[in-house]
């Protein structure tokens, strides 16, 4: 009979299913188990659809998470409970990311797209800034 680190048998039905915000740390969802515990009980997981608000809650293989972090919704569907907290790879073995893309964001400087810079093309000239200020209706930048 094996033990594992958590003090319970490794062989047994329950080693398959694991604490929410251990599982979530162990994932790397979040980057602490307090951050977890704050996430989880502030009522932004839930379990099958289901609000969780309890840390302890059991999730196991087949159980769809969805999570509001960081001003996105993150889908997983559970695949197997942790025993450590590896690396990224083998963090990203416990879950399926379900999670819908998230079109790129772009941005412009007016309605019009007048005064829109392309990425990475360095600093504004003196001319595109007196264009800017122009179009954002600002006089005098010096004061």
């Amino acid at each position: 009979m094996a033990i594992s680190p958590d003090g319970e048998n490794a062989d047994s039905p329950a080693s398959t299913s694991q604490r929410l915000d251990k599982w979530l740390w162990f994932a790397r969802v979040v980057k602490t188990r307090t951050l977890a515990q704050k996430l989880i009980r502030s009522g932004n997981v839930r379990v099958d659809g289901k609000r969780v608000t309890r840390v302890s809650f059991a999730v196991g293989p087949g159980m769809v998470l969805t999570i509001a972090y960081a001003e996105r919704i993150i889908i997983l569907r559970v695949n197997a409970a942790g025993t450590r907290r590896g690396p990224a790879p083998q963090a990203r073995t416990l879950y399926k990311d379900l999670s819908p893309e998230i079109p790129e964001r772009r941005l412009s400087a007016s309605p019009a797209g007048k005064g829109a810079r392309e990425s990475g093309s360095g600093r504004p000239t003196k001319k595109q800034r007196r264009q800017t200020d122009h179009l954002l209706g600002r006089r005098d930048r010096a004061g």
